[in-house]
């Protein structure tokens, strides 16, 4: 539905588009309210500098080729001015569209990478942006990523201007479920998942687990002395004789690969302030072709410069 603030006229027209652009699309049922914001009071006065113009969504953009409309306004409201800065950068945010944290991710994500073509841009809500930083932010957290400057929330307008609200989950943060696995037990099944999670990795190691601890809302994981590095990255020789890993945010959800110790374990992670960051555990599987495969690949093959497993959350 279609909510208006404000007096009739240009902006009206405008709004009238909106409504077009949106319910003649595929996915038209999705319905997003708008409030009234008038255009000549965009966030810190932002400026495009090419003449923006309207593209279709290319099918590569995974993140927001699903959105709900075909079109989008380029240069973006993150300044992107290229398709392909649009969908490198985009490309990083879609693991953390796989993880659920708000229904309102791809909303607020695609309002901003993809947003939908009008004579003036139209930005996300304040609420909306708070909604989905309350929920996911958490989730990135446990990855060694902050809430980026770029989606501070401040920046965008209040709900009584135009601005696209919160629409088809909570106006409040979604408690993520008491018996939701831990983010970073979420296993991959396939070869290229688990290559796509080694190459975003800073390190890539295959140990034994001498003991577990929890403390201060996380779990601390001792590696036993011999340990295999599969994949070096920014470690010393310190970090691997003697190496811990955190388990942020993961004190009170199930783990199920960690309920016996006995084996070896294939561990993925990332260096972070001097703390070694689990992102991903497997048990290891010397007869499972999938790991396998991935793992000769890692070593044969250079992983590309850019990955994007969260991979430049905070980059612009």
């Amino acid at each position: 539905m279609l909510q208006v603030g404000g007096p009739p006229g240009g902006r009206g027209m405008a709004l009238l588009a909106l409504a077009l652009a949106l319910v003649g699309s595929p996915g038209g049922g999705q319905h997003y309210d708008y409030y009234g914001w008038q255009p000549e009071r965009l966030p810190h006065g932002r400026f495009y500098g090419r003449e923006p113009q309207c593209l279709d969504i290319p099918p590569d953009m995974q993140l927001c080729h699903d959105v709900g409309y075909k079109r989008m306004r380029l240069p973006n409201l993150l300044e992107h001015e290229t398709m392909a800065e649009a969908k490198q950068q985009a490309s990083s945010w879609v693991p953390l569209l796989a993880k659920q944290c708000h229904t309102d991710t791809q909303l607020f994500l695609c309002s901003l990478f993809a947003p939908v073509c009008l004579d003036w841009p139209v930005y996300p809500c304040r609420s909306l942006c708070e909604v989905v930083r309350d929920s996911c932010a958490p989730v990135m957290e446990s990855y060694g990523f902050p809430w980026p400057e770029m989606l501070h929330c401040g920046k965008f307008p209040s709900d009584h201007e135009l601005c696209i609200a919160v629409q088809f989950g909570n106006s409040k943060a979604t408690p993520p479920p008491v018996s939701k696995i831990c983010t970073q037990c979420e296993m991959e099944h396939k070869a290229d998942g688990m290559m796509e999670q080694m190459c975003s990795s800073d390190f890539v190691v295959k140990m034994r687990i001498k003991e577990m601890t929890e403390e201060n809302g996380e779990r601390r994981l001792v590696a036993a002395q011999k340990k295999k590095v599969l994949k070096l990255g920014p470690l010393k020789r310190k970090d691997t004789k003697k190496m811990v890993l955190h388990m942020r945010n993961a004190s009170t959800c199930p783990c199920p690969q960690l309920n016996s110790l006995s084996g070896s374990f294939l561990v993925m992670g990332r260096k972070v302030g001097g703390r070694l960051l689990l992102l991903a555990i497997y048990p290891w599987q010397k007869h499972n072709k999938e790991m396998k495969f991935a793992v000769k690949f890692m070593l044969s093959y250079p992983c590309p410069l850019y990955h994007p497993l969260l991979y430049g959350a905070g980059q612009h």
